[in-house]
């Protein structure tokens, strides 16, 4: 499923549409420019971006084909937000928050979102500054931090019926066992469709300890 093609978007995300798929093709190429010169993603990974950032960010369309607010928390290069900008731009009236507080990399973001014209809106301020994000009903993060501080920082919103949806990798079981000191909740483990050893964890009713 590494090849850029239709079908491995649709493989990842569920039907998707041919525009959404040369859209991303064309978001691809932008992304390899702009990490040249800020460094966007690890370079390690940045051979890769279709089957490593894009595919794996995509496959939250699949799992939740069809909430229609959302935010990403601390979206640096745009995974997962602005890949999910692109499939909610078929979805009518859905729309997500880009939290970034890196100057360059929420830049990056608002010319990703002007270029393609996505429903999106870049909010460049600290994730704690909760106010300024309107209710959402899903609220993802990526490489971001552990479970347990995740939990903090989307707790005002998880506590008033927000899931979340939180890419992680091989060692998630030892975050959830950290977590459950502090949080109660309802979690779904969602194999992830481009790395074997990882996860989406859908979480949902937290509340405190």
């Amino acid at each position: 499923m590494s090849s850029f093609s239709w079908k491995s978007l649709q493989d990842a995300a569920g039907p998707v549409s041919r525009e959404t798929f040369d859209r991303l093709v064309a978001f691809e190429q932008m992304f390899q420019k702009w990490n040249r010169s800020i460094n966007l993603v690890a370079q390690s990974t940045a051979g890769d971006v279709w089957q490593r950032h894009i595919l794996d960010s995509a496959q939250l369309g699949r799992i939740e084909p069809d909430a229609k607010r959302w935010v990403d928390l601390g979206s640096g290069g745009g995974f997962p937000g602005l890949v999910m900008a692109f499939l909610l731009a078929e979805r009518d009236g859905a729309s997500i928050d880009l939290v970034e507080s890196n100057r360059k990399k929420a830049s990056f973001l608002q010319a990703v979102v002007g270029q393609f014209s996505l429903p999106a809106r870049v909010v460049a301020r600290r994730i704690d500054s909760h106010a300024l994000v309107s209710a959402p009903q899903i609220v993802t993060a990526r490489a971001l931090a552990s479970l347990s501080t995740l939990l903090d920082l989307s707790a005002p919103w998880l506590t008033s019926g927000a899931r979340g949806l939180f890419h992680k990798g091989r060692d998630y079981r030892a975050e959830v066992q950290e977590s459950v000191h502090r949080w109660a909740f309802d979690l779904v483990e969602h194999p992830s469709v481009t790395d074997p050893h990882g996860v989406i964890l859908e979480l949902s009713n937290l509340r405190p300890v």
